[in-house]
């Protein structure tokens, strides 16, 4: 049966104390160059690998960076996890992926669990916590870059999603479009209200005074919930010709519920998404969408995140994302 070899077990071997053993991995000078060979030489025969978590509370430095999403199956969230982590390699940083499920609770907990694991900081994705407890177990780590949610004294990296609804509702307002619907997200979405109110300000805008009836919560961000959603609201409202889905997945569930209902898109609906994932481009018709770099913006939570770390200032950062309309079919 294997086993791992601690520094107890270097220090048996070599004949010396664990602290000098300690002083040996460290470089810290102290001992004299025949011990240091003789130590060296035990690690080496015995293939001791020190617990980076260990070494980590030793030396306030594990090298490791958490990243919590709140849906690792959303390709949105999937990509700036895969922009975090090239950002991560290049600065010899390794990156612990965790997926909140969409459940506060669990993001709580995994918060935790990356502060048990003593990581250098945190990058958190699109958090669904109250105020209050974001702000609370922010303060539990060292450093924490926020993206697509503002917090007082934390970085973070955002899309502009108010303005990107807005520019939605312009686009369909100027295809002659009057009865325009929203399928929003949850309301603790960060991303989802601020959408709601570029929706609302664009509609009040233009003079057309915004319908509460209109707009219909998603009971979840995907393709089921947008599904379900659309339905309800298109049963109710059969003289909607226009729908702002909350994202891309959303868009394509409410494309089903377009057909099944017998409401051509986009002769009689036009549906526009968020986040132009690659299912945008594959769908018929092909959704007219809001696009966002997601990798750059994985890249560059990372790199505000490392640049915090080793700058330790206490100033905080924003930089802000602005969102390209891409007009295909669904709304052309």
């Amino acid at each position: 049966m294997s086993f791992r070899v601690s520094i107890a077990d270097v220090a048996r071997e070599a004949g010396v104390s664990r602290q000098t053993v300690s002083r040996a991995l460290n470089n810290k000078g102290e001992i004299s160059d025949a011990t240091l060979r003789r130590v060296q030489e035990v690690i080496h025969r015995l293939d001791y690998r020190p617990s980076s978590i260990a070494r980590g509370l030793a030396t306030h430095h594990t090298g490791t960076i958490g990243l919590i999403v709140p849906d690792i199956a959303n390709p949105f969230f999937a990509d700036i996890g895969r922009g975090a982590d090239d950002a991560a390699h290049e600065a010899g940083y390794s990156l612990l992926l965790c997926n909140a499920v969409e459940d506060a609770a669990r993001e709580v907990d995994l918060l935790r669990t990356l502060e048990q694991r003593a990581v250098d900081g945190v990058v958190l994705c699109s958090s669904r916590l109250p105020e209050k407890i974001l702000a609370e177990q922010v303060k539990r780590h060292d450093a924490v870059v926020l993206i697509n949610r503002s917090l007082d004294g934390c970085s973070s990296v955002c899309v502009d999603d108010a303005r990107g609804a807005a520019v939605v509702v312009q686009h369909l307002l100027g295809l002659g479009r009057r009865r325009i619907g929203l399928l929003a997200g949850s309301e603790v979405s960060h991303s989802s209200g601020e959408r709601v109110r570029g929706y609302t300000e664009a509609l009040i805008a233009a003079g057309e005074g915004p319908d509460p009836a209109l707009m219909q919560r998603c009971d979840s961000p995907d393709i089921d919930g947008g599904y379900h959603a659309a339905r309800a609201l298109l049963s109710a409202r059969p003289d909607l010709d226009g729908l702002i889905c909350y994202n891309d997945l959303v868009a394509t569930g409410a494309l089903r519920a377009c057909a099944e209902l017998g409401r051509r898109v986009p002769d009689d609906v036009a549906v526009a998404g968020a986040d132009d994932i690659l299912l945008a481009s594959l769908v018929t018709p092909a959704l007219t969408t809001l696009r966002s770099n997601r990798q750059a913006i994985g890249v560059a939570a990372l790199r505000m995140l490392i640049d915090d770390l080793q700058c330790a200032s206490g100033a905080c950062n924003t930089l802000v994302f602005q969102p390209e309309l891409v007009v295909r079919a669904s709304a052309p």
